[in-house]
């Protein structure tokens, strides 16, 4: 294969979820609306936070984070589904496939280290309480959270070059809405069986230590629940978890049937399918979870209405 084949791909055409243009029409009205309201909660939150005194503990420190984060997660994918969709087609090119893949990975794997956090969070605050304010103070919580965004940053440079430094010489269809890296990693023309290794290797300690840390985390704080008389501080115990189980449950779910189960088991439609959840209604329904049943932002926010009118 001669040198000017190797470099003939200079874009990617992607498939998308639909080539009817009254499908394309309703999805983009859908997520259009999705994408607004994700992006206004979770500014929402970050918001609250600020300006709330009330609020400016650890917990919610990292809740301000995972909604900065989820709204870079979103920005990094949807406005270029929306073009796709209005337009009717899929083109992207290699440098944008590129950027949209990096840093749809980096803000991915910094927050599934900062979920794994917030559950190291509430374990020192239910079972270690008179440790906890030493344990979480200011330095401890601004390290955390940075290294949650520098290790999605090293994860997302170190995928993004190994799926890009193999050959593309056609052909380029990915059937996906997205630049997504299993996909891509087919198109290629040379042998990609050390990458996928990496990969696979790299996505599974990724996600075992953060599982691991949640999983220890919640048993741990269930024991303690348990041992709990009062049924108000149990209550408040299990309200206080009930969120962070339910957003940690449907993200790593979702991630480790993406990337963890075999492509060969799932079915490319399947797969687009399993991704316009992750991507579109996960990151709008976190914030509404987060906030539906907490007192403390009913209350912030209350707090605000009354100051503003």
């Amino acid at each position: 294969m001669d040198a000017e084949n190797l470099t003939s791909i200079t874009e990617f055409i992607l498939v998308g979820l639909s080539s009817q243009q009254k499908t394309q029409l309703l999805l983009f009205v859908i997520i259009l609306l999705t994408y607004s309201l994700t992006i206004m909660g979770n500014l929402a939150v970050i918001l609250l936070v600020w300006f709330d005194t009330r609020l400016q503990t650890p917990m919610y420190y990292f809740l301000m984070h995972l909604s900065g984060l989820e709204i870079c997660y979103v920005t990094s994918t949807e406005p270029q589904m929306l073009a796709h969709l209005l337009a009717g087609n899929g083109v992207i090119s290699y440098i944008h496939c590129a950027a949209q893949l990096f840093c749809y990975l980096l803000f991915g794997a910094a927050e599934c280290l900062l979920l794994a956090v917030m559950a190291y969070d509430r374990y020192l605050a239910i079972c270690q309480p008179l440790l906890y304010p030493v344990a979480m103070d200011k330095w401890r919580q601004t390290h955390l959270a940075s290294s949650c965004w520098a290790a999605g940053f090293l994860f997302g440079a170190i995928y993004v070059g190994c799926t890009f430094h193999h050959s593309y010489c056609g052909p380029n269809h990915i059937n996906h809405f997205m630049c997504e890296m299993p996909l891509i990693l087919k198109l290629a023309c040379d042998d990609t069986h050390i990458t996928q290794t990496i990969i696979f290797v790299l996505a599974g300690v990724g996600l075992l230590i953060p599982i691991s840390v949640v999983l220890t985390s919640y048993v741990v704080i269930l024991l303690s629940v348990l041992q709990i008389r009062s049924v108000t501080g149990m209550s408040k115990a299990f309200s206080t978890c009930a969120s962070h189980l339910i957003v940690v449950t449907v993200f790593y779910g979702t991630v480790v049937f993406t990337y963890v189960i075999p492509r060969s088991v799932t079915s490319s439609d399947r797969d687009k399918k399993m991704a316009l959840f992750y991507v579109v209604v996960t990151p709008f329904l976190n914030p509404i979870i987060y906030t539906l049943r907490n007192k403390d932002v009913h209350e912030a926010v209350a707090r605000v209405l009354q100051r503003w009118l």
